[in-house]
């Protein structure tokens, strides 16, 4: 007989010490999180060779639920802090969990630069299109035209495309899913924890408080049901024009990943071999 999945789930937890959670009731983050830990599961992943890397915002409580080795740190420099676990401790599996103002914003250089180089880190970002934890001010991601409490008139800047972003910045794996399209978002999440290199899956979220509240966007539930009408599996949008939001694998391809590329400069400067290729 089939498990339910909080046994899946509660094993992974501190339990014991950090609950209840900070969320609000209905935030998308936990169903993150559920998926997250489900796929980790699954991938068949030692918590004990597990980081789980924040920054600072709603995505940034994250680590703070779960029984891995977990660092907390400061805004927009996950990232950094991660790379230097990575090369430090290259056989651990690092995780990088971002909000897209986090990741995009006062941390866009180092998510540039992180995935030029193909670092191994599977990169988590939560796009919920705002600053939800400091007030709703607009973020990268906020659509043209929303409210947010620094855009009472309207946002004026065109958003940011998360996923168009990691393309372009050389990330050989980049997925799109939703918290509405849970076991799709697993699928993705899974496929990123067993990719060599730098591995981006941008989850689209509802901050119905922050952001859904200033765009009379109704209830979290109205909100999953917006991701289901505005998105579409990428399969289907092949060869033709859309005005949704493309779900899906978006770019998979092997790339040499940059600990290994050290690893390999350490030897040859062990070894004497300077002005050699590698």
């Amino acid at each position: 007989m089939k498990q339910p999945m909080f046994h899946t789930i509660y094993p992974y937890l501190r339990a014991s010490k950090k609950f209840p959670h900070v969320w609000c009731p209905g935030c998308g983050n936990g169903i993150v999180l559920g998926s997250l830990i489900r796929a980790i599961d699954r991938v068949g992943l030692s918590k004990d060779n597990i980081a789980m890397v924040s920054g600072i915002g709603c995505s940034g409580r994250m680590p703070v639920y779960v029984d891995f080795n977990t660092l907390h740190t400061t805004h927009g420099r996950a990232l950094a802090f991660a790379t230097g676990l990575k090369l430090a401790r290259p056989e651990m599996n690092v995780i990088v969990v971002m909000g897209d103002g986090d990741a995009m914003a006062i941390g866009g250089n180092h998510f540039i630069h992180a995935a030029r180089r193909n670092i191994g880190l599977t990169v988590i970002v939560i796009n919920n299109m705002i600053y939800g934890m400091t007030g709703g001010q607009c973020s990268p991601t906020t659509p043209t035209g929303s409210f947010a409490t620094t855009a009472v008139y309207g946002n004026i800047e065109q958003p940011l495309d998360i996923s168009r972003m990691a393309e372009a910045a050389g990330a050989p794996f980049v997925a799109r899913s939703t918290v509405f399209h849970v076991f799709e978002l697993e699928k993705m999440m899974e496929k990123a924890l067993n990719k060599e290199g730098f591995a981006v899956v941008e989850v689209l979220s509802n901050c119905h408080v922050g952001y859904g509240r200033q765009n009379d966007m109704g209830s979290p539930v109205a909100m999953l049901n917006w991701m289901r009408e505005n998105t579409s599996p990428r399969s289907v949008q092949d060869g033709e024009s859309s005005a949704k939001i493309a779900r899906g694998v978006l770019v998979d391809k092997d790339l040499p990943e940059y600990t290994a590329l050290y690893d390999e400069v350490i030897k040859r400067a062990q070894a004497g071999a300077m002005n050699t290729p590698l």
